[in-house]
């Protein structure tokens, strides 16, 4: 993914086994977080039953995107993502959860394209011919935009500028 701390991406593969452990996922292997988004019954597995919040919040600081954005994708108050926080061992419902991995895939791809998480930011928040002069991160809301996001981040990728 992007140049994590080796602190941080240690804390977020710990808390991936963790996760998998606790839920009887995977096969018992450890599972880096790279791998993790690229096996997709591992995600399907994961979003049946519920990302947790501990892991939740890792995904979030390695994101480009900010506590009102993750509300918003989330469908739900910052108020009650604060009160998320607050409750031990609290884990998202299955739409919550798929809403969280596909936003982490989303910047999976885009630092892979971009290198840099500062770059993908300003990728999203600037308006896009190729996406109907929107800006990536406005069709970030649902799993179609998601998916037309990720295809023009792919086409950059290969030099297919439209």
């Amino acid at each position: 993914m992007k140049a994590l701390t080796d602190k941080v991406k240690g804390r977020l593969n710990q808390e991936i086994a963790r996760f998998f452990a606790a839920h009887h996922l995977g096969t018992g292997k450890p599972v880096s977080y790279d791998a993790f988004l690229e096996d997709r019954m591992l995600m399907i597995s994961a979003i049946k039953a519920g990302i947790s919040y501990s892991l939740f919040d890792i995904i979030q600081e390695i994101t480009p995107f900010t506590e009102s954005e993750w509300a918003d994708f989330l469908n739900i108050s910052t108020k009650s993502l604060q009160r998320y926080r607050a409750t031990a061992n609290y884990r998202f419902k299955s739409l919550h959860s798929e809403k969280i991995l596909e936003m982490a895939e989303v910047t999976k791809v885009g630092v892979d394209v971009f290198g840099q998480l500062g770059k993908l930011k300003l990728w999203l928040n600037t308006p896009n011919y190729a996406l109907g002069n929107l800006k990536p991160l406005e069709l970030l809301r649902d799993s179609y935009g998601k998916e037309m996001v990720i295809a023009e981040l792919t086409r950059i990728n290969h030099g297919i500028f439209v």
